[in-house]
């Protein structure tokens, strides 16, 4: 069953952040992700819920999700997105 990263967004320190853009593609293929949705700004529809940017990640297994969050090669990029932005995380299972 497909699986979801969903990433909600602020960038505090965009020179900083540029070292996530642009090394962290090669990790979620490392792990048979793909983006779907890459660092757009969302409409808000419904409710409180105000992301300024969105990226949306599909893994063909959950499992390849979480390997790729816990790679230890990764860590290092993740410190630099918490380092560089306000972000929130989730993961979700795709319909079967």
């Amino acid at each position: 069953m497909k699986a979801y990263l969903v990433l909600d967004l602020s960038v505090n320190d965009f020179a900083g952040f540029r070292k996530y853009i642009a090394e962290i593609p090669a990790f979620i293929a490392k792990h048979s992700g793909k983006y779907i949705v890459q660092g757009v700004q969302p409409t808000a529809i419904e409710g409180d819920w105000k992301p300024e940017r969105m990226v949306i990640i599909e893994f063909p297994e959950r499992e390849n999700a979480e390997a790729f969050l816990s790679d230890p090669e990764t860590q290092d990029l993740f410190r630099v997105r918490h380092a560089t932005t306000t972000s929130k995380l989730v993961l979700a299972d795709g319909c079967t």
